[in-house]
């Protein structure tokens, strides 16, 4: 049954909506909006009737978002780059970037949206020196991450992205697809809300966390920080600063 359509400004976002969906439902690991049709200006998916979850929906969320990384490629990025939002999104890496996960999320991730601070006006001197900062001490934050492979991410993991189904299961909208370190999507996750414990359980007896997760998790929710300062302006710069000083 066809639904979800959505219109917006000719490009290439509805084009790497689609490609996106695809790439998460070869993992096979949780549901995903499947894709009637698209074109410059539109994206039309299967129709998903929504339901209300049961107690046990998030832990199955939980589970089957660990199975989603799982599934794993051996380089970081992607083959095009998409969007973050309405943000361009860079995912086209270099070969050093590819298989070092500190140097493709530092230039790729924080030091793009960083460049996009700067053009749109945004930057403070606060900034300014704690991605000085932040430059220095990336590397060692995440030092060690390779070990875990490049896992296949939704992106944009937050409570609009999902969709619980009449089989009381989380269907995947929305995504902004890449291979990278899983953490990132549960950073997403915790930043403007946490989901329910039952999802973090599950999610950790499947596919345990390693140590240092909690200071990765503030590097990886800075991105997303700064990609809302830079769409939605000035009200996000606080966050920022508090988020560039606590790292």
């Amino acid at each position: 049954m066809m639904g979800h359509t959505k219109r917006g400004a000719a490009g290439d976002s509805f084009k790497c909506e689609a490609n996106g969906l695809k790439e998460l439902a070869k993992a096979d690991a949780l549901p995903v909006a499947k894709v009637i049709s698209y074109g410059p200006n539109f994206i039309t998916t299967e129709y998903i009737a929504a339901n209300q979850p049961s107690k046990d929906f998030f832990k199955k969320f939980g589970m089957g978002l660990a199975l989603l990384h799982k599934y794993k490629q051996s380089e970081y990025g992607f083959f095009e780059n998409n969007f973050i939002g309405a943000t361009p999104q860079l995912n086209l890496a270099t070969e050093k970037e590819k298989r070092s996960w500190s140097e493709f999320f530092f230039n790729k991730r924080v030091l793009f949206q960083y460049l996009l601070l700067e053009q749109n006006g945004l930057l403070t001197e606060n900034i300014i020196t704690g991605f000085r900062k932040l430059e220095r001490v990336l590397p060692a934050i995440l030092d060690g991450v390779e070990e875990e492979g490049a896992s296949l991410l939704h992106g944009d993991l937050w409570s609009g992205n999902y969709i619980c189904n009449t089989r009381d299961k989380a269907v995947l909208i929305d995504p902004a697809v890449y291979y990278g370190h899983r953490e990132t999507d549960l950073a997403m996750t915790r930043l403007f809300g946490y989901f329910p414990s039952d999802f973090y359980k599950a999610y950790n007896e499947e596919y345990p966390l390693t140590n240092g997760w909690r200071e990765r998790e503030k590097l990886y929710q800075l991105y997303h920080l700064m990609n809302h300062l830079n769409i939605f302006g000035t009200s996000y710069r606080p966050e920022v600063e508090r988020l560039l000083s606590s790292i």
